[in-house]
């Protein structure tokens, strides 16, 4: 079974391989992609959050204060260099949101009882079962990639200036995040890939070496200088155990 439909500003596939899955299951993903979109999303003006931003909500829904209290963990542990209250801009959670709402999409699958499938949202991308073999994008050829990766049960997410340009912010800063052009994060679940490969982009250069030290992560990335940082777990299609 292969679906494709736009979600949240970006295209989000699955693709099932297990012979006779229903489509239900697959609605039901889709659906709350959608649920998530209306409720957390900054830029619609009757989205819990905006609502929340605005002082008209007093007491988070239960999904909120999850989403809040990851947004929270990711800002001490990056010193206040990942933030998602930024002057300026009010509350934006979506470098959260994504991840954690399409892990929960893959965990309604496995309970329906799907076993092998790969769901792709806007590029972070969720194996289940496998191996799966996943692109990495260079971040300067779209057309070229500059890593394969192996993948069984985890997830993977980069991030970086190629889509939306710089719109990745040093919140200690207040400037647009330099020091790596891109930054892909390997780890068991999405929520945290995505996170992370965030977190570490707007720590910059040192982003590296934290993402690297988080428990389960593996990296690799394009710092500034375009050289290759990539850790000794990072499961790269046909290589062997040594960093490059």
């Amino acid at each position: 079974m292969r679906r494709v439909e736009h979600v949240m500003g970006f295209p989000v596939s699955v693709r099932i391989d297990d012979e006779g899955f229903p489509e239900a299951p697959v609605d039901a993903l889709f659906a709350w992609l959608r649920e998530v979109d209306a409720r957390f999303s900054p830029f619609r003006p009757d989205s819990e959050v905006s609502r929340l931003d605005r002082g008209e909500v007093r007491d988070p829904s239960p999904a909120l204060r999850e989403v809040l209290d990851l947004c929270e963990e990711y800002r001490i542990a990056t010193g206040g260099a990942f933030d998602v209250r930024l002057p300026g801009r009010g509350l934006d959670p979506c470098a959260v949101v994504k991840g954690w709402s399409v892990q929960k999409g893959a965990e309604l699958l496995s309970a329906a009882g799907a076993r092998r499938f790969c769901l792709n949202a806007g590029g972070d991308v969720i194996a289940s079962g496998g191996p799966w073999r996943v692109g990495v994008r260079h971040p300067e050829h779209a057309d070229r990639l500059c890593a394969v990766l192996d993948l069984t049960d985890r997830a993977v997410a980069t991030s970086a200036r190629y889509e939306r340009g710089d719109h990745i912010l040093d919140a200690r800063t207040g400037r647009p995040a330099t020091g790596l052009l891109s930054v892909t994060v390997v780890a068991p679940a999405l929520t945290e890939a995505d996170t992370v490969a965030t977190a570490a982009f707007a720590l910059g250069a040192q982003g590296v070496e934290w993402a690297a030290a988080r428990e389960r992560c593996e990296v690799f990335a394009v710092d500034a200088d375009r050289r290759v940082l990539r850790s000794p777990g990072f499961p790269v299609a046909g290589a062997g155990s040594a960093a490059a």
